[in-house]
């Protein structure tokens, strides 16, 4: 303790700026991450403290995604840590089921985040041994002092915008990314193009088609496109029984045969798959296969075209690198997301440039001197609420010892001396 009251005494923290001790952890980030390792914490009797940039929980969730939005696996894989959804959620909850589900998970564990408050610098102080997490609210700077650091942020904190030839300079229709996008029911009756061909770019473009846009989607590249179900099962969970018992080169051929005989070749619409199977792919890259929800059928029918890449945009109209022209009135950016870790966290050991833990999983949890980070494993809910279990377990087992140590110190030294002499 010594350690904290001369940091807490030091020339930076007797400045303008409010200096907080934590007992226990400092959890950036209230998604379904933070609150995992929160829960998690929290069952092992470790308190923490949550901080949260925006003013709700699952800002992601709440505040940029679009209506139509469901869960694209199935529940069982997707509930957090120590809580199951409630039984009458079906199989593949909506956005306002999951954000529900959010709430009460919260309330059942007495997670209350400090909402507003958006960390400026996280760093470790090498003399003291205790992390300094500098955070602003409404123009008041705060600091909060800790022993562990626990990067909660995820992997889709902030949009990504490509750079393209003409959109930003010359193209004068609506502009909107993914994380903007609510419903197409603004652009009834207008040409839009969707730029990415991921989930969320084929569900946008869904969307549209069904509002009766004229849609086109943008595909640069490979993309493995699997059918949600298969005979009646989750495409996903066919591959993880598989994977207990099968090499993953053995997975991905048969889960490739089982989505050929369900949507049949895919080529002649414009859609190419990868050299290497779709679990590999994401196993190796992170990038998710796209599990379709009718998109595919709005493709075969027309209704959404698929073009090559864009060369550049003008006034009212696309060019494309084939030499095509298209007239259009809107461009979506489904281009995704990055992390922001590396704009605010001090630290360059653990966590590399791209904002991801160095380490592959399943050893992505863990750093040095008190740094964890959970859901960056590109493993989805699951990923992250493994992430929150092993965090917990981690700083339990050291808070338990602690405790315990502690309780002999002053047993020692209440303890009455009788002479014997």
């Amino acid at each position: 303790m010594e350690n904290v009251f001369s940091l807490m005494a030091s020339e930076e923290c007797l400045s303008d700026r409010r200096c907080i001790w934590v007992n226990g952890p400092v959890i950036v980030g209230a998604g379904p991450s933070g609150l995992a390792t929160a829960a998690c914490l929290r069952d092992q009797g470790v308190p923490f403290v949550v901080v949260e940039r925006s003013d709700c929980i699952a800002s992601l969730w709440q505040k940029r995604t679009y209506d139509r939005l469901k869960l694209h696996l199935p529940k069982k894989f997707c509930q957090l840590p120590k809580m199951p959804f409630p039984d009458h959620y079906p199989e593949y909850p909506t956005k306002r089921q999951f954000i529900d589900y959010l709430e009460s998970y919260a309330n059942h564990f007495d997670i209350k985040p400090e909402f507003n408050k958006s960390v400026e610098s996280a760093r470790f102080d090498e003399t003291s041994g205790l992390w300094r997490v500098r955070t602003t609210a409404a123009g008041e700077e705060m600091e909060y002092i800790c022993r562990w650091l626990v990067v909660a942020t995820g992997e889709n904190a902030e949009r990504v915008v490509p750079e393209i030839n003409g959109l930003k300079t010359e193209f004068n229709g609506e502009v909107v990314h993914a994380c903007e996008y609510k419903s197409g029911e603004k652009f009834r009756g207008k040409r839009v193009l969707v730029v990415g061909c991921g989930n969320s770019g084929m569900e946008v473009s869904l969307d549209l088609a069904k509002h009766n846009a004229i849609t086109s989607m943008v595909v640069r590249s490979s993309v493995h496109v699997l059918p949600r179900e298969i005979m009646g099962r989750s495409t996903f969970g066919i591959s993880v029984t598989l994977m207990k018992w099968l090499p993953l080169w053995l997975v991905d051929k048969l889960i490739l045969i089982l989505s050929w005989l369900v949507l049949g070749s895919l080529s002649n619409y414009g859609l190419k798959r990868p050299n290497i199977g779709p679990m590999e792919l994401k196993s190796k890259t992170g990038k998710t296969p796209v599990l379709d929800i009718g998109a595919l059928e709005k493709i075969k029918s027309g209704d959404v075209g698929i073009v090559p890449a864009i060369k550049r945009f003008s006034r009212s109209h696309v060019e494309l690198v084939d030499g095509q022209k298209l007239d259009i009135d809107a461009v979506v950016l489904a281009t995704g997301y990055r992390s922001n870790v590396p704009s605010w966290l001090h630290e360059s050991e653990f966590f590399s440039k791209n904002g991801f833990p160095k380490s592959p999983f399943p050893q992505a949890w863990k750093g040095k001197s008190g740094l964890y980070a959970a859901g960056f494993t590109r493993k989805g809910l699951a990923g992250a609420s493994a992430d929150a279990v092993n965090i917990a377990q981690d700083i339990g087992n050291v808070w338990r010892e602690e405790t315990k140590r502690q309780k002999m110190r002053r047993n020692v030294g209440h303890r009455r001396c009788i002479s014997v002499a």
